[in-house]
């Protein structure tokens, strides 16, 4: 298999391969920027981005806002020119300020998903920034490619169609994720591609179309491509490199994770999730684990009354707490055996 250029209007990348968004902390500068540098696109995730900054107990949205850039700046610094992307969450509280400072930044991309980012066409106007949705479903991605084509006369620049195999906040039910078989979600990727060539041609451009879960190894962006999608995003994979933003306690708990450690859990927001099973996930199935302070992360979080704070989950997590953290990881993490390189792992995909 001849891999070809990632082609996304003006940007092109060596590789068909985009290094997916995690947060909190696990892919900034150092992940995303060397990724870039090695031919793929790399992506921050602007989650709580800035929770290692002095002011960010204090100031947490403004904090997150300037880091932004700080890790938009440093990832460029080491890209050797390659594609430097962000992921912004549509549940992310004040929304358009995280995509409006993104811009300022000087972003190449910007992939939204956890919502649907009916208004991002609008908050990126006047700025050259590829925006892409994240669906996982036909409907999804006909809801905001005709509402972007309605509002704005625009349409994406790229999709990314995440899968049920995917770590994180998945967009489908707890039901959908156990019954959707392989060929399911193949017929998902098919579907979603023929329609998006109906958007090819009303506005005269290639609209690559991405999918994400469960991606592992090179037989799998084989398949992908032969389904007609023009490439791949990968997460779990890069997290065991040397490159990865998280600490080593972090990735040791992947290198350590069997089959049965991973399971799909509720996230406070009550969304499905998939994750390592720690002593903390244990511990919020046996009741409410109080918050004392809120971090003003995702819109629709009442600290009153919600299981558990993901924000300090998660922050523990990337800290090395494992004990006491969140650790969101794709289906496939127990399958990870040995830290590597970034490097190490594009010659694998592609060689």
């Amino acid at each position: 298999m001849n891999m070809k250029p990632l082609i996304i209007g003006n940007l092109q990348a060596k590789y068909p391969i985009i290094q997916g968004g995690m947060g909190v902390g696990v892919s900034r500068w150092r992940l995303a920027g060397t990724v870039a540098r090695e031919g793929g696109i790399g992506i921050i995730s602007t989650a709580q981005i800035g929770y290692d900054e002095p002011e960010f107990a204090r100031q947490q949205i403004a904090t997150n806002l300037n880091a932004i850039k700080k890790h938009i700046d440093m990832a460029r610094d080491i890209a050797d020119g390659g594609i430097v992307g962000v992921n912004i969450m549509v549940a992310t509280k004040q929304y358009e300020s995280y995509v409006k400072a993104a811009c300022e930044a000087g972003t190449d991309v910007i992939i939204s998903g956890a919502g649907l980012p009916i208004i991002l066409p609008e908050l990126i106007s006047g700025y050259d920034v590829k925006i892409a949705p994240i669906v996982s479903s036909l409907k999804a991605a006909s809801v905001i490619l005709k509402m972007w084509d309605r509002k704005y006369n625009r349409t994406a620049d790229f999709i990314v169609i995440e899968g049920p195999k995917a770590g994180g906040h998945l967009g489908f039910t707890r039901e959908q994720i156990e019954s959707i078989s392989d060929t399911d979600f193949d017929i998902i990727i098919k579907d979603i591609v023929d329609y998006v060539k109906e958007y090819d041609e009303k506005y005269n451009k290639d609209i690559p179309v991405i999918v994400a879960g469960g991606i592992y190894d090179r037989e799998d962006i084989k398949h992908i491509i032969s389904l007609g999608a023009d490439g791949v995003q990968m997460a779990t994979r890069f997290v065991v490199t040397e490159e990865c933003d998280a600490s080593n306690e972090f990735k040791q708990a992947y290198l350590s994770a069997k089959k049965e450690d991973i399971e799909v859990v509720t996230s406070p927001v009550g969304m499905p999730g998939r994750a390592i099973l720690t002593p903390f996930i244990k511990r919020t199935r046996e009741g409410r684990i109080p918050v004392d302070k809120c971090f003003k992360c995702l819109q629709h979080c009442n600290p009153m009354d919600t299981p558990y704070c993901i924000t300090k989950a998660l922050v523990n997590a990337v800290d090395g707490n494992i004990d006491e953290g969140l650790v969101f990881c794709g289906e496939n993490a127990y399958r990870l055996d040995k830290m590597t390189t970034v490097k190490d792992i594009f010659q694998e995909l592609i060689h």
